[in-house]
């Protein structure tokens, strides 16, 4: 808010005495008392004039000092702020650093179970065992493939006979 307050009080105006032409002239007591209320006027205007700039700098320093005071709790809360967010994405990285931790302690006490299964199974103690146990599926294996060829043979050798009869059959319609 500007304000431009112009003075009507002009200096030359009341030191100006009329002067006479060839003559200095005593100034009358009336112009004199003119002249003092004129001073007096412009005094007050003067006064008025200051206190009122006085007034509009009061308002304005109290005007900048809540505008100060609004700044700095703006500041203040824009700090809150700002650490507030700092410490939420600590706390992130934190639950995701954890998420991870949590999940390679699952994978480790999964691999940790593997490895005592198969210890459990693949001891020193099992493994005469199981060196038998092997022995005896793979002589079942043996017996069996050996079932299968002579039945192979088998049904090969009754395919031949009928093969060989159908020949047979064969020559004899087409011999004249």
């Amino acid at each position: 808010m500007s304000v431009i307050l112009e003075s009507s009080f002009n200096i030359k105006d009341i030191i100006k005495t009329p002067e006479s032409p060839g003559r200095r002239a005593e100034p009358k007591p009336a112009d004199l008392l003119i002249k003092l209320r004129k001073l007096q006027q412009a005094k007050k205007n003067l006064e008025d004039e200051v206190k009122e700039t006085m007034l509009l700098r009061c308002a304005r320093k109290e005007e900048e000092d809540a505008l100060t005071a609004e700044a700095l709790q703006l500041e203040g809360t824009l700090n809150e702020k700002e650490e507030l967010n700092r410490s939420l994405q600590l706390k992130c990285e934190d639950l995701q650093l954890e998420a991870q931790r949590m999940k390679f302690e699952n994978q480790l006490q999964q691999l940790m179970e593997q490895h005592k299964n198969l210890s459990n199974v693949f001891t020193p103690q099992r493994l005469p065992a199981e060196i038998q146990s092997a022995e005896y599926t793979t002589e079942q294996l043996l017996k069996a493939e050996q079932q299968k060829l002579e039945q192979l043979t088998k049904l090969l050798g009754g395919l031949s006979c009928t093969q060989n009869a159908e020949m047979c059959m064969d020559t004899c319609e087409n011999a004249p």
